[in-house]
């Protein structure tokens, strides 16, 4: 199979990457629904609405304003302005999206943890959204830097790179796996799943990004690391408690 993947179907050729993105969402949230009928949710229907909306909203919020943040130039040029709204992240989305979940806590004043149901959903989702992106090629700015290690590929423009978007469905493969297995031998506080998730990915994010070409960094570090950081200081209560633990 060629890379990037573009499958003709009549006589078109098919964006691959933005179906499965499609997907992504639509399979996500089937899953989530399908998990939340199987338990029992101490949070209300009328309060899980909220929590969703307000997921969305900050999802929305911050995947855009990161995604200006890995370059941020500024120009007035047609051409910018359109790459400017079509910019967006999952960091920042995830980010965003658990800010617009707490805000929105607050709002309905929630107490309840809400995030564990939410947890394999988008780890699937990202799984599947990740496949598009790796299908994509070079056309997606989820490939690596070049190398000559044997871990390379020809992701469509002829030289040998890293494939950060593969890289990343293993890592959440076995980091599903992991998850699971903490859900069903260990019972801990409520929430405690998304919060290792939150912890698991953002710090394998911050390890991938040295693989690939960012052009933009303040101190040797993208903005996508910084945000990394950011979320292991909005969880280091968690991470000292871990440690603490073992």
């Amino acid at each position: 199979m060629d890379i990037p993947f573009e499958p003709i179907v009549f006589g078109y050729k098919v964006n691959i990457h933005l179906i499965l993105e499609y997907a992504a969402f639509f399979i996500g949230f089937r899953y989530y629904i399908y998990l939340k009928k199987r338990s029992q949710d101490s949070i209300s229907s009328s309060n899980r609405l909220s929590i969703i909306i307000g997921a969305v909203f900050g999802a929305f919020l911050g995947s855009r304003f990161f995604g200006f943040l890995e370059n941020p130039i500024f120009s007035f040029s047609p051409e910018y302005v359109v790459q400017l709204l079509s910019a967006k992240t999952i960091m920042g989305g995830l980010f965003g999206g658990l800010l617009g979940v707490e805000l929105a806590k607050k709002i309905i004043r929630e107490k309840h943890s809400s995030g564990d149901l939410f947890t394999f959903p988008i780890i699937l989702g990202i799984i599947i959204g990740r496949t598009g992106c790796f299908l994509a090629g070079v056309k997606e700015f989820t490939y690596g830097k070049q190398t000559t290690s044997f871990l390379g590929m020809d992701l469509g423009d002829g030289l040998y790179r890293y494939p950060i978007a593969l890289f990343e469905v293993v890592f959440l493969l076995v980091l599903w796996g992991v998850l699971r297995y903490f859900q069903t031998e260990i019972k801990k506080e409520s929430g405690l799943l998304f919060k290792y998730f939150m912890i698991s990915y953002f710090l394998f994010r911050f390890c991938i990004e040295f693989l690939k070409p960012n052009t933009f960094f303040v101190l040797g570090l993208s903005s996508i690391q910084y945000l990394c950081i950011l979320c292991m200081i909005y969880y280091q209560k968690t991470i000292r408690n871990f440690f603490h633990a073992h």
